[in-house]
């Protein structure tokens, strides 16, 4: 996974897409899925409560804003191996941008490497679960500053 910042949600969505394009099979995007999810850092125990959890998914997720308007910062886990995948590579795209940039990106990379039509409807109404709190959190951030 990489680490470094890179400059925007938009180029972050293309590094996205360029790594699953090395991979041909379905099998092997999922495995490398899964293993940016073991590469998420701790989730504390105490965060993990109903306060930050996201409805809407059938895993339970948690997802928790940290920042304000000029860069806001995400935390998130899950206790689904493909799911915390998922959260790796919105937090990627997501966390640590001003949250004008969070609020109108769209998350192009779902449709670029194939995941709209590889995951379940339940994992797909959990990831736009996922992302309308984490853009509702950013919009808050960005409103509260006016």
């Amino acid at each position: 996974m990489n680490t470094t910042a890179t400059s925007n949600a938009d180029e972050a969505q293309r590094e996205i897409a360029e790594e699953f394009a090395y991979f041909s099979e379905w099998s092997e995007r999922y495995q490398y899925l899964i293993d940016l999810g073991k590469q998420l850092p701790p989730f504390p125990e105490e965060h993990k409560t109903e306060t930050w959890r996201v409805h809407g998914c059938q895993s339970m997720v948690w997802l928790v804003p940290s920042g304000d308007a000029a860069r806001m910062h995400f935390e998130a886990a899950s206790d689904s191996a493909i799911v915390s995948g998922l959260i790796a590579l919105v937090l990627r795209v997501y966390s640590d941008r001003p949250a004008a940039e969070i609020v109108a990106t769209e998350p192009d990379f779902i449709q670029a490497i194939g995941l709209a039509k590889h995951l379940s409807p339940t994992r797909s109404n959990g990831l736009a679960a996922m992302l309308a709190k984490l853009k509702g959190y950013a919009a808050a951030a960005g409103s509260s500053k006016a």
